[in-house]
């Protein structure tokens, strides 16, 4: 049995992200929450109809496609060029698929763009994440807004678990979760098709003041601030995520 390792986190993501794994541990993400958070999202930002969305760090694009089919005219970009290959089979007129670095500002302008599910804070410098932040500023157009969709690193930290198997198409997913250096870290170790894996995910305890402060320094104007998918007020320690709509 071969030693598959990851030990790099310089960038990840770039290979995490990139492998068939990664989409079988997360696989049971709840579609109906995510399809009600887009209709929350659109609703409340009152996107015209034919609105201009780039869905940032868009995955295999279930954001993008459920977007698409509320009639908007929907960019979903990407790193990972295996989860861009596989959700451009679904691209159409009003639905297109690119790989990109979030770190690069579009050409084309949009209406809104759309940073979903904590796709912030991977970079290794913090200059990466500001450098996001006025690429996302640069792409929106003169009355386009931004979200940003991030965890509430409080409660992330006082809830968090710190070892557990997770198994999934007969997979054990080992996971182990610990802070260090303001990072919040997973390692995840399993076996499959016949080798042993190792992927360490980290992100960056970023907090809504250090989001005030990024934001501050690139230009742009927080708007409002929520703590979950129903658009609730947010709470420091007790909201699940951190939703930051701005322009």
């Amino acid at each position: 049995m071969s030693d598959i390792q990851n030990k790099s986190t310089e960038n990840w993501f770039a290979s995490w992200f990139d492998t068939p794994y990664y989409h079988i541990l997360y696989k049971e993400r709840d579609e109906a929450e995510a399809q009600h958070f887009m209709d929350n999202l659109t609703h409340y930002l009152n996107l015209p109809e034919d609105a201009k969305i780039l869905d940032l760090a868009c995955g295999k694009g279930r954001h993008s496609m459920y977007l698409n089919t509320l009639g908007f005219d929907v960019t979903g970009a990407d790193l990972s060029e295996n989860s861009i290959a596989e959700a451009s089979v679904a691209a159409n007129e009003k639905l297109h698929f690119k790989v990109h670095d979030m770190r690069l500002p579009f050409e084309e302008k949009f209406d809104a763009v759309f940073n979903l599910f904590t796709s912030f804070g991977y970079f290794e410098s913090d200059d990466d994440n500001s450098t996001t932040l006025k690429a996302i500023h640069d792409s929106l157009s003169e009355y386009g807004f931004a979200v940003i969709d991030f965890m509430n690193v409080n409660y992330v930290i006082n809830n968090l678990v710190p070892e557990e198997v997770k198994t999934v198409e007969g997979i054990d997913f080992h996971i182990k979760r610990y802070v260090k250096d303001n990072h919040i870290f997973k390692e995840i170790d399993f076996d499959a098709d016949g080798q042993h894996f190792h992927f360490t995910e980290k992100v960056k305890a970023l907090t809504l003041n250090d989001f005030e402060q990024m934001m501050e320094e690139a230009g742009i104007y927080l708007l409002d601030v929520f703590g979950d998918y129903k658009l609730r007020k947010f709470y420091k320690n007790d909201s699940e995520r951190l939703i930051m709509i701005f322009k």
